[in-house]
């Protein structure tokens, strides 16, 4: 998705998003038929999203893809459905819990490498998600974790570090790459979703 069709996102496309979520929870976990609603124009575009999946406001999931060809709808029911089943950190989501699962839905802007020399203060919290690549590691934060967590700037670095097994200070390192983005982000919780 180019970063003029991202901008243009609409509380109607967040809508239709987390519907597909939820149909693909549904049919993943309680092997439902999967109906996604009708999709509109603008999301049959390639672009990177991930799913966050919450249970009395603890994580109980999160996986999506930065960049992706598939149209946004499909990387998103993608992302829903592994979320909720291949999520290393958690247990696969039973069918009983269901009802009281929240879904978040993060629409990413394109990537764009942090400048250098590097430093904290190129990095806005609540407004940048990170992305670091160093040799065989990666690791992503989405832009409202560290606002949740009231991390700072150089907090923030250090822990996308550490969700990419690397040491904290990696992101130092001249050979490391940084990237950030931003999200557009659709929750159950603000969005009144007709299911």
């Amino acid at each position: 998705m180019k970063e003029s069709d991202y901008d243009q996102l609409t509380k109607a496309a967040g809508r239709t998003l987390l519907r597909v979520a939820r149909e693909a929870l549904r049919s993943e976990v309680g092997n439902a038929p999967f109906e996604p609603p009708e999709i509109p124009y603008e999301l049959e575009r390639p672009g990177g999203a991930f799913v966050t999946l919450k249970r009395e406001e603890q994580l109980r999931g999160c996986i999506g893809a930065l960049e992706n060809t598939l149209p946004i709808w499909q990387t998103v029911e993608k992302s829903a459905r592994q979320a909720a089943t291949i999520d290393y950190r958690f247990d696969p989501v039973r069918p009983e819990e269901l009802p009281q699962i929240r879904i978040e839905v993060s629409v990413i802007s394109p990537l764009e490498r942090v400048p250098e020399p590097r430093n904290s203060s190129s990095i806005t919290i609540g407004q940048d998600g990170l992305c670091i690549r160093y040799k065989q590691h990666s690791g992503v934060l989405l832009p409202q974790v560290a606002a949740d967590r009231a991390w700072s700037a150089e907090e923030f670095l250090e822990h996308v570090c550490l969700k990419a097994d690397l040491k904290p200070d990696c992101w130092q390192r001249p050979e490391a790459e940084l990237f950030r983005f931003t999200a557009v982000v659709f929750d159950e919780r603000s969005i009144d979703v007709e299911y």
